[in-house]
């Protein structure tokens, strides 16, 4: 298994070290997700910024549709999308990979999903998800969350 990170708040008054760490992630902006392998490095950073991000327990087929509608290559252009602008399918096996180790692990992806805001928006950005807000661990609700954004 995978978590699945969605950045929720912009770093405008954010630490230092809470910046750093969310580049690290390389989610840089508000409405940028990642996939992470479940290690405890990347759970110690999470629990670091949990006050500017959402994240849970990433199935494979919403890993499969992110890297169809969202997924790119590291020198640009999406993973679905040819040279001359044909669809292509994605490579085998890619989205079982990715959803069981992280997308940190594939060469050929870049660590970075950019989505759209939520449809229906964001719940208050400044509470817990158990506290009827946007923020912390959702646990399989991440799934729903990430198809609202596609």
């Amino acid at each position: 298994m995978a978590w699945m990170i969605i950045r929720v708040r912009g770093s405008i008054h954010a630490k230092h070290d809470i910046v750093e760490t969310l580049q690290s992630l390389h989610i840089t902006r508000a409405n940028h997700a990642t996939v992470v392998p479940e290690s405890a490095a990347f759970r110690g950073m999470i629990t670091k910024v949990n006050g500017y991000v959402t994240w849970g327990e990433a199935d494979a087929k919403t890993v499969a549709e992110l890297l169809g509608a969202r997924g790119q290559r590291p020198g640009g252009g999406l993973l679905t999308e040819g040279p001359d602008g044909t669809t292509l399918p994605l490579p085998d096996g890619l989205a079982e990979r990715v959803g069981k180790n992280g997308i940190y692990g594939e060469p050929a992806v870049r660590p970075l999903f950019r989505l759209k805001p939520p449809r229906g928006g964001w719940r208050s950005t400044k509470k817990p998800f158990t506290l009827g807000g946007a923020l912390g661990y959702r646990g399989a609700a991440i799934n729903d969350l990430a198809r609202k954004m596609l």
